[in-house]
């Protein structure tokens, strides 16, 4: 039986469901002592969250539970993930709390060690973007230090590999400070992630996936005693995924702003040293003054930011919250999302690839000049060219009706499928690794459950296999689960400044949205559906002429952005030279 089919076309949903076959063996054992945690205040990022008591379960409803399915067929070789066998979402009971104590003081102890301490990082490279503190406007505490004031994009740490433009987990979450953390992943390794945080402390409330309101119930009833959790559930479409993996981290005074590709299993963060990810972060303070508070404006990203939060479904009090931080240096960058569903009337303008050309125009950095996009990925979906090109012309700054309204002319006179610009072969990039570079790899095809192609969607007509090119990294032997688009102006004489998107959005339908006419107004609809985010990131050039005037390079981008893979890699979608990893295949 071809179970391709099934999937729609959708690839994270096969993807969901590889994951979920290869943890299918795991074990589950029930909590006997599900928890009930009262209200302790506002539920704000100062004060932190309610916590809505549990129901204790009757002795009949003990026993096993499923990890999350999902009904489609059967397939016979699933590649196993690199990983220890841990559900994908929180079903793991019973957890021994005395040994995660010992591991996480264990980890305490190794912090401390000098050869644990990261290498110095290269400030003439990241000048830009950090530095290492700020001062508020906080006349009794006039100076505070902030790891990333400004912000600042670095790869994962991977173990094996010089410390170099990397951060680690633990350097992430600051478990010692840490006193609210709203975390969002598409996998989950919750006792990993509770070794990582100190739950005795810390409030945790996580942005989740589940297919039903008994699933919800299930996982709030699964919550390890002595945890304070509570569950966020964004609506879903039918086939969606949420899939951003954002995460707000609060300390005493300042918030944290955190946008990884890596999920919270313990391989997306180097420790098993086999696959890398991306993350920015940036440190925003806490406003000290109350009137300061009344009058803070968040700017575009925090204004984007809180608009995702509240359609995810996050508590207001939360979400209002942020007006207590400093977001000015935060509106250097712009947030971008995908809301999953149908948007319509002007809400489709601001959300998937038409969120995209938005926010680059609200920087100044649209063109109606020629670009070159290197768009990394590690899942490629049932691609033709018409979403190449809307995020093509999206990356121009256009809010998606160009490429909208060339396929509905096409459509009123042809059936054909919309064709590329004849020059856009040597325009956009996509990287996505051979079966060779995975198979040569560290892990080797154990490590690549997550990087996902599937053949029927390779050997399709439609399928813009000239674009793709071989991904390798350039930390030799690591397989790249990042997802970032490269920008930049091609022409001398017309550049302006290049970007670079780094979130979690994939080369898919899925994750960026598909813009057309609703049925009974002909008016447009964009239809997405995964939750995603990311940030952009503007790029100087680095040695622009006197007139400033000058095509920008993949060089500008070292400055700002530690680039994992090579470029412009081997070409091999157009001549077959290679095979892609087809994960369901190989």
């Amino acid at each position: 039986m071809d179970g391709l089919d099934a999937f729609g076309g959708d690839e994270d949903a096969a993807l969901r469901y590889a994951i979920a076959l290869s943890l299918q063996d795991t074990g589950n054992s029930s909590s006997k002592n599900p928890i009930e945690i009262e209200s302790d205040g506002d539920d704000d990022l100062d004060k932190g969250p309610k916590y809505p008591s549990v129901a204790k379960k009757t002795e009949n409803q003990q026993g096993h539970h499923e990890s999350q399915s999902v009904p489609l067929p059967e397939m016979s070789s699933i590649p196993q993930q690199s990983t220890p066998k841990n559900p994908s979402s929180f079903t793991t009971l019973g957890l021994d709390r005395k040994k995660m104590e010992e591991e996480r003081l264990a980890r305490l102890g190794k912090r401390k060690a000098p050869d644990s301490e990261p290498e110095s990082q290269n400030r003439r490279q990241r000048q830009k973007l950090d530095t290492e503190s700020t001062v508020t406007a906080n006349p009794a505490k006039s100076e505070l230090h902030l790891p990333y004031p400004k912000g600042i994009v670095k790869k994962t740490w991977a173990k094996g590999f010089p410390r170099k433009d990397d951060i680690k987990i633990e350097e992430v979450l600051q478990e010692d400070e840490l006193e609210l953390a709203v975390i969002s992943s598409f996998q989950w390794d919750e006792r990993w992630m509770l070794s990582k945080i100190d739950y005795r402390k810390t409030k945790i409330v996580c942005i989740a996936f589940a297919t039903n309101e008994a699933q919800q119930e299930e996982m709030k009833a699964n919550i390890p005693p002595g945890t304070a959790i509570k569950f966020c559930f964004p609506p879903m479409m039918p086939s969606g995924n949420m899939h951003s993996k954002l995460q707000l981290l609060k300390y005493p005074r300042y918030l944290r702003v955190v946008v990884p590709s890596g999920n919270l299993v313990p391989y997306d963060w180097g420790e098993t040293g086999v696959i890398e990810n991306m993350v920015f972060l940036i440190d925003l303070p806490r406003l000290g003054d109350p009137g300061s508070r009344l009058s803070s404006k968040l700017g575009l990203f925090g204004e984007e930011l809180c608009y995702f939060l509240r359609a995810q479904g996050l508590e207001e009090s939360l979400v209002s919250s942020l007006k207590n931080y400093d977001f000015s240096e935060a509106d250097r960058y712009r947030f971008v999302h995908t809301i999953g569903g149908s948007h319509v009337d002007d809400k489709w303008k601001q959300t998937g690839y038409c969120g995209l050309g938005r926010a680059v125009t609200s920087l100044g950095l649209n063109t109606t000049e020629d670009i070159e996009i290197d768009f990394l990925a590690s899942s490629l979906g049932s691609l033709k060219m018409d979403l190449i090109s809307a995020i093509y012309y999206s990356a121009q700054g256009d809010d998606g009706m160009k490429e909208y309204g060339i396929r509905n002319a096409q459509g009123r006179k042809s059936k054909a499928p919309m064709q590329a610009k004849p020059d856009l072969k040597n325009k956009f990039r996509i990287y996505f690794p051979s079966c060779e570079t995975v198979v040569q790899s560290r892990g080797g095809k154990n490590a690549a459950g997550t990087i996902c192609v599937q053949s029927k969607w390779w050997d399709s007509a439609t399928f813009p296999r000239e674009l793709i090119h071989d991904c390798k990294s350039v930390r030799s032997g690591l397989l790249i689960h990042s997802k970032l688009m490269l920008v930049r102006h091609s022409n001398s004489g017309k550049s302006k400044a290049a970007f670079a998107y780094v979130g979690s959005a994939n080369l898919s339908e899925s994750a960026w949205g598909r813009l057309a006419k609703e049925r009974g107004t002909s008016n447009p609809k964009l239809t997405c559906r995964n939750w995603e985010c990311g940030v952009i990131v503007p790029i100087s050039p680095q040695d622009p002429s006197e007139n400033g005037s000058r095509p920008s390079s993949v060089s500008d981008f070292n400055s700002t952005i530690p680039v994992p893979m090579n470029i412009p890699g081997e070409a091999y979608g157009d001549i077959k030279s290679k095979p892609p990893w087809l994960f369901l295949e190989n």
